[in-house]
């Protein structure tokens, strides 16, 4: 076996996961509509890709609010409940373990996607810039948009917000997952607040970075009443460059993002979570994390790190042989090959991503791609 650190048991909590190789959040917008419903077609797609040591299902909206692409699914009424225990029963039925990933874009969205048609919400009122949303221009059909103007969210809602992520929580916990995720990076609401470029707020949750991390902690002590810490995990992309380049989304740059993110990270190993995400830079030629943000995320964090972004075999087993994480997350390579890890275990060559096909449309692109011996499973 080329890549043995890719397969080597580890357990999160009471799980035990079978391998490191992990099917990270991948948007896919396959959701039934009207509602965002997850559907058969995509309890299929999972199923196909369990292979994988650890899942992690697509970013699900919290509430109608927190969608800024048409066609995701969401995770706040009975029907999207009931949709999704579809998935983690075929999961379930596999005996693997599969966790669901709580979202909210808050700016990044459009007025089309917002109830009634209203401005999205956001820490502080703005637009968000070097980015694009993804919006319904016809029964399916769709392009990229420019955001629209938000408007600042009052104290009270924000606590609202807090809730809404522990209901959000209740109900992944209702459909059947083992645990769930918190998106806190890429430019969206929970990184807005933790962002200085994006939250001008005066009140308990702007200012200081204990102030911006403030949202944060609140929704993981909610949602740690419903799940076990050790079943609940925070996904963060670190920026340390940026890229000129045009992107759908791409996150936010601090002046000083060591010092920011570990400190978030030591706010969530006081509570105990069973897992941290890290989301690198995954554009052409991106620079690695520095080595010295990885050992002192090492030193901060006991519970497992997967890292992520635009990760091989060989990265992954490098990542692995010097400890600075646990598990590694293949986005890309899993879309094209549902047979991924016995790929990498016997270093065959994989499927080429159709970018054609990546987001919304039928099983075309989506369960469609073969496995080794050419079957569609």
């Amino acid at each position: 076996m080329k890549y043995p650190a890719l397969f080597d048991t580890t357990t999160l909590g009471s799980l035990t996961l079978e391998n490191r190789i992990v099917l990270p959040p991948l948007t896919r917008s396959r959701s039934s509509q009207p509602g965002n419903i997850a559907n058969e077609l995509m309890a299929q797609y999972y199923s196909q890709r369990a292979g994988a040591g650890f899942m992690i299902t697509e970013g699900t909206q919290i509430e109608p609010r927190g969608q800024g692409y048409a066609w995701t699914p969401g995770i706040h009424s009975p029907e999207q409940v009931e949709g999704w225990r579809k998935v983690t029963q075929a999961i379930h039925d596999r005996g693997k373990v599969i966790f669901a990933q709580l979202w909210h874009v808050g700016r990044v969205s459009h007025t089309s996607l917002q109830p009634g048609n209203a401005a999205p919400i956001a820490p502080s009122a703005g637009k968000a810039d070097t980015v694009s949303v993804f919006i319904e221009t016809g029964p399916g059909e769709g392009a990229l948009a420019e955001p629209s103007h938000a408007r600042a969210l009052t104290t009270l809602e924000v606590k609202e917000l807090v809730q809404l992520y522990k209901q959000a929580a209740i109900n992944a916990k209702e459909a059947g997952f083992d645990g769930i995720e918190i998106h806190s990076a890429n430019g969206y609401l929970v990184n807005q607040f933790i962002s200085d470029k994006s939250n001008f707020r005066e009140d308990e949750y702007g200012g200081s970075l204990e102030n911006r991390l403030r949202f944060l902690k609140e929704i993981v002590e909610a949602v740690t009443q419903v799940f076990s810490p050790e079943r609940v995990g925070v996904r963060f992309a670190p920026m340390f460059e940026t890229t000129q380049e045009d992107r759908i989304y791409l996150g936010l740059l601090e002046d000083d993002p060591h010092t920011t993110y570990v400190t978030a990270i030591k706010m969530l190993e006081q509570a105990r979570l069973g897992y941290l995400s890290l989301a690198e830079a995954d554009w052409d030629n991106a620079p690695e994390l520095p080595d010295s943000f990885r050992l002192a995320v090492r030193d901060s964090f006991s519970g497992l790190i997967i890292y992520a972004g635009r990760y091989t075999p060989e990265r992954g087993q490098r990542v692995l042989e010097k400890n600075w994480g646990d598990l590694i997350a293949f986005g890309r390579p899993f879309i094209a090959n549902p047979d991924l890890p016995e790929r990498i275990r016997h270093d065959l060559p994989l499927n080429a991503v159709d970018p054609i096909t990546m987001y919304g449309g039928t099983e075309l692109g989506y369960t469609d791609y073969p496995t080794l011996d050419g079957a569609i499973v």
